[in-house]
């Protein structure tokens, strides 16, 4: 199982991965040393991470900051010097709260709680007759993203597209405002509703309300005219055009 190690102190991070490593169910894949390297490595690596180990205060803040940023769905180890946190380690995904300095024998203690947690769900098999028939799937209502040491929410009515530029995601909102967001864009279209929005290229998705006309492109491409400007044009790449008039008529 791969293990990832947040911990901003060199000797402590290493002492760690030896003692982790000393199970050979486990493997220690990446040790990051602040928030934003780790909202950075989980937007990309997320899927490849079994186990985290985090400590919770970071050069650069608390490490529940990172949880502003993107969405965690891994079980977490949380090492604190203090006592205080314990509450908020719980809300987040934490299923062991171990205090500094601590002991090789409560890090092995750890990692046998998480082994006896993931079997126990593994052996809980579901009938599917017992099944409730799914609900309507619900979408993310709302953003945040960071000005300085401020998060702004952002309601997800008022985007009018979002975009990719020199590798950063770029919100647009319908009254002009442009606003970073340290998510990636396949997890964005992901939790947003596919009638509202469309994915017209690699770089962008849009609002249907945001759309005023769409004319035709070199090479059978087409430009999309917005309601607002972007920094980018609004291009639909030549195959996706056609599945994008359907979705323009249809809704879906």
């Amino acid at each position: 199982m791969n293990v990832l190690i947040v911990e901003d102190e060199k000797h402590t991070a290493q002492l760690l991965k030896e003692i982790i490593e000393q199970d050979d169910d486990f493997l220690v894949t990446a040790t990051l040393e602040s928030i934003a390297e780790t909202v950075a490595f989980l937007t990309r690596h997320h899927s490849k991470i079994d186990l985290i180990f985090l400590d919770i205060q970071l050069a650069d803040g608390h490490s529940f900051a990172i949880f502003q940023y993107i969405d965690v769905a891994i079980p977490i180890i949380f090492c604190t010097a203090f006592d205080d946190y314990t509450l908020a380690a719980i809300q987040n995904n934490g299923i062991n709260y171990i205090l500094k300095p601590f002991r090789e024998e409560e890090i092995h203690a750890a990692l046998t709680r998480y082994k006896n947690l993931i079997a126990s769900f593994s052996q809980k098999v579901i009938n599917p007759a017992l099944l409730v028939p799914p609900r309507e799937k619900s979408y993310q209502e709302s953003f945040l993203t960071q000005h300085r040491e401020k998060s702004i929410v952002i309601y997800t009515k008022d985007i009018a597209a979002i975009t990719i530029e020199y590798e950063l995601v770029q919100l647009y909102t319908f009254s002009g405002e442009r606003h970073p967001l340290l998510k990636n864009l396949e997890y964005i279209e992901s939790v947003c509703n596919p009638h509202q929005f469309y994915r017209i290229n690699r770089q962008m998705l849009i609002n249907r309300n945001a759309i005023r006309s769409i004319e035709p492109y070199f090479n059978r491409k087409i430009v999309v005219k917005l309601v607002v400007p972007l920094a980018e044009t609004a291009i639909v790449s030549r195959l996706k055009v056609a599945a994008f008039k359907d979705w323009l008529e249809k809704g879906s």
